[in-house]
């Protein structure tokens, strides 16, 4: 996995994150949003052992609870790369032109320059 700041030509400050194709799996659209949705809840339980909230009684210190936090964020966005792949690959959706269409929209309504 790359991560790395950039700056592009309107100034705007992003992260891009190249996640890789996993070739040793048949993906489905369900089967791909079920996992999106699986590691959204583990992503939940760390936040909530570290704010000791959702009934979790075991509270951890900040910075074992943010790697926790960091490591289930990065599972989710593996699973939705994932899911473009499936997209892409099965149903012919162009997904750069949804990506820029999106940051057009964020633009748009002032989320970023």
């Amino acid at each position: 996995m790359i991560i790395k700041n950039e700056l592009s030509e309107a100034l705007l400050v992003s992260k891009t994150v190249t996640l890789p194709r996993l070739n040793r799996l048949s993906p489905s659209l369900e089967s791909t949003a079920l996992k999106i949705m699986e590691e959204s809840g583990e992503l939940a339980q760390a936040i909530g052992k570290l704010r000791g909230l959702s009934g979790e009684r075991q509270r951890l210190e900040e910075e074992e609870a943010m790697q926790m936090v960091a490591r289930e964020l990065v599972d989710v966005a593996q699973t939705a790369v994932t899911m473009m792949f499936v997209l892409e690959e099965q149903y012919g959706i162009d997904l750069e032109g949804i990506l820029k269409d999106h940051i057009t929209k964020l633009r748009q309504k002032g989320y970023c320059d």
